[in-house]
């Protein structure tokens, strides 16, 4: 990611990150910091912020609101039925607020006994209004709600008015207007910044965050120019940092996002990350639930898993699914899971259920489809029955487009060696190309804590347009054939198809007999010194003698 110090905006950058530290101190003060309802309350309340500035934003563009200084008052007083009309006229993705839900209504009656009934009660009634547009939805089609309201999480009622009263002076201290006058766009940096903090309840932030540097390799690898009109699905977004990066590079108004994920939380940050990125039409699309078992996105006549255009995904690696397992190993699941189910072991974190999200994603895919998956790198050349019936058939049916291998610590969270697999539809591969970008990145800690690599643009740019151009580097990038792989017994590693090279050097023929006589004068020495310590060993062993008295008691 680019120096924030240099993107543009970075002034607004550092003013929102510091109303975000103020909401953070609000909820210390409020003994709150670091319990499970914090990341709820900062959410909520960030994107209160963020739709009541926006919605603003887009009615200073009305022409009911043109030349008005004060659009807030000019709002609250308009007559009931014109501001109705006016508002037909925003654009889809903005939220509709009311009057007296608007920060600047709230700020001004913060002091007011029974503040915080009235801090939830605008949290709740956007919520209500914008149902149909903000809500995404259970496995079931229930929808959730924006919000949810942050009092209650006081458990001291007498303290609620005061706590509500601090975090809307600190919403109402800053602005993103012209943030969104200007068109900056920094809200992935703000979105990474919000979230950071809180790896404390449900899992570890790292289980929802994906690296940037893996997702722009994703992205600018599996997307080719010029595309419009495609869906991007993944079975198991995390926050959406891959759907994200791709939805970017597809651009936000010419794909559509599908996603699942068994995590509340996951779920949480994923539609708050595309409210922040101009994809709300995609909230719809998002579902909280269990995409192995449960999977929503089904075809038209519900009988199969629906296929996409382009599927991302960094799924789970290993996890305890054995509450679920025998199921998935029956009949009804037979298709999908055509290679195998892993089987239950002592320990949870064994298991390697990612076996069953590659089974997923290929069933996914369209006829002419792509996909990029993250996988730990020793996938690559597994010998157990599941991982080689998959990479065979990625093979034999020409889908295997590449590999690359990435350096280790390029996650946050764990040590494991990944690996990023791309297939292809749209045409058969009779070739892959194979990567080993393990030795490039720089290892540093991150935040002060835990040792990461990180790459820097240089040599993301290096990854993709070596892969894209399909370059063949020594050490670094091969083309292996279909034929080759499978002679291989299917092994995805570059390192097996590097060529060895070997340096031949001109020498006379003077020249030749003196190194062979250097070598052969080395040699004659250490087969010298061979036979002497030989000789020395023997000696020794001849005087050894047995001695009956060793070991007895008292002697």
């Amino acid at each position: 990611m680019a120096d924030e110090k240099n993107i543009p905006g970075a002034d607004i950058l550092a003013d929102t990150k510091a109303m975000i530290d103020g909401l953070k101190t609000v909820c210390a003060n409020a003994g709150l910091a670091n319990d499970s309802s914090e990341y709820k309350i900062i959410t909520e309340a960030f994107l209160y912020k963020f739709l009541n500035d926006k919605f603003l934003h887009e009615l200073r563009r009305l022409d009911a609101f043109k030349g008005e200084r004060d659009v807030e008052t000019a709002y609250a007083t308009m007559d009931v039925r014109d501001r109705e009309f006016a508002l037909i006229e925003l654009p889809a993705d903005t939220a509709i607020i009311r009057p007296e839900y608007l920060i600047p209504y709230l700020f001004n009656r913060k002091n007011k006994q029974g503040f915080a009934e009235l801090f939830d009660g605008a949290l709740l009634g956007i919520s209500n209004d914008n149902i149909d547009v903000f809500s995404v939805r259970t496995g079931e089609g229930q929808s959730i709600k924006l919000f949810g309201g942050v009092a209650r999480f006081i458990v001291e009622e007498g303290k609620r008015d005061s706590f509500c009263a601090q975090l809307v002076t600190k919403l109402a201290a800053f602005s993103f207007e012209r943030a969104f006058a200007q068109k900056y766009d920094f809200f992935a940096a703000v979105f990474e910044y919000l979230i950071s903090d809180y790896n404390k309840d449900s899992g570890t932030y790292g289980e929802y965050f994906t690296p940037h540097a893996i997702a722009a390799i994703i992205a600018d690898i599996l997307v080719p120019d010029g595309v419009r009109d495609v869906t991007v699905y993944d079975p198991a977004a995390g926050t959406g940092t891959l759907v994200l990066a791709a939805a970017h590079r597809i651009g936000e108004d010419r794909c559509t996002i599908y996603t699942q994920d068994r995590s509340q939380k996951a779920n949480e940050f994923m539609r708050l990350n595309l409210i922040l990125n101009n994809l709300v039409h995609s909230l719809p699309n998002v579902v909280h639930d269990d995409t192995l078992e449960s999977p929503r996105h089904l075809s038209k006549d519900g009988r199969a898993v629906r296929q996409f255009d382009y599927i991302v995904s960094n799924p789970p690696f290993k996890a305890d699914f054995s509450a679920t397992r025998d199921k998935l190993a029956g009949e009804a699941y037979r298709k999908r899971f055509w290679a195998g189910v892993p089987n239950i072991t002592g320990k949870p974190e064994k298991m390697e259920i990612y076996l069953m999200f590659l089974q997923h994603i290929m069933a996914s895919m369209k006829p002419d489809g792509r996909a990029a998956a993250v996988v730990p790198t020793g996938f690559l050349t597994a010998k157990g029955k599941i991982p080689l019936a998959i990479r065979k058939c990625m093979v034999d049916e020409g889908m295997l487009r590449g590999v690359v291998s990435m350096p280790s610590n390029i996650f946050a969270n764990t040590g494991t060696n990944v690996s990023i697999v791309f297939l292809d539809r749209s045409r058969r591969h009779e070739r892959a190309l194979l990567m080993d970008a393990s030795k490039l990145g720089e290892k540093r800690k991150a935040d002060g804590k835990n040792q990461r690599t990180f790459l820097s643009a240089e040599e993301i740019d290096r990854i993709v347009g070596t892969f894209n151009a399909d370059e063949e580097v020594d050490d670094f990038s091969v083309l292996a054939t279909t034929d080759e792989i499978a002679g291989k017994k299917y092994s995805f590693s570059a390192g097996q198809y590097f060529e060895v090279k070997i340096d031949y050097v001109d020498l006379t023929p003077e020249e030749f007999d003196a190194k062979l006589a250097e070598h052969m004068g080395a040699l004659h020495e250490l087969f010298f010194e061979g036979d002497r310590l030989q000789g020395e060993i023997e000696a020794q062993l001849q005087k050894l003698r047995f001695d009956a008295t060793v070991g007895k008691d008292g002697e």
